[in-house]
């Protein structure tokens, strides 16, 4: 499980006081991103880029300007050819959960862009401890 804190700025609030949807996709991409760069080595990273075929998130409640969320997330199913998927929670200060996603990545090769199976050896850092 890979962690980080998230708290909403001024630009993050709609038009109803809370942090708006499009965001919280943005503060999924952020933790995805730092997870990777957290446990992949180096030479991962230069020779990969994930991006996201597919988000399924539930809302459940929201946070208001100032308020800070946790967020967890861990790569829940093993590679399936060029993707994997994670489970992206984000907690409010009483830790309930109130936006639950599962995200669907797929691992690019940059010099070629195109999708590239996930090589067992760019999969196991996701399920050691982090």
């Amino acid at each position: 499980m890979f962690t980080q804190t998230f708290t909403a700025g001024p630009d993050d609030i709609d038009v109803l006081g809370h942090v708006n949807n499009v965001v919280w996709v943005k503060w999924m991409e952020a933790i995805a991103t730092a997870h990777w760069q957290a446990v992949s080595p180096p030479e991962h990273q230069a020779r990969h880029v994930w991006v996201v075929t597919r988000h399924e998130v539930d809302y459940r409640g929201n946070i208001g300007p100032g308020e800070s969320v946790t967020g967890e997330t861990e790569v829940d199913e093993g590679p399936r050819g060029a993707r994997m998927t994670r489970a992206i929670r984000f907690r409010n200060a009483a830790g309930k959960v109130i936006v639950d996603a599962r995200t669907t990545w797929a691992l690019i090769d940059p010099a070629t862009g195109r999708l590239t199976r996930v090589p067992p050896e760019v999969a196991a850092p996701f399920y050691r401890a982090s």
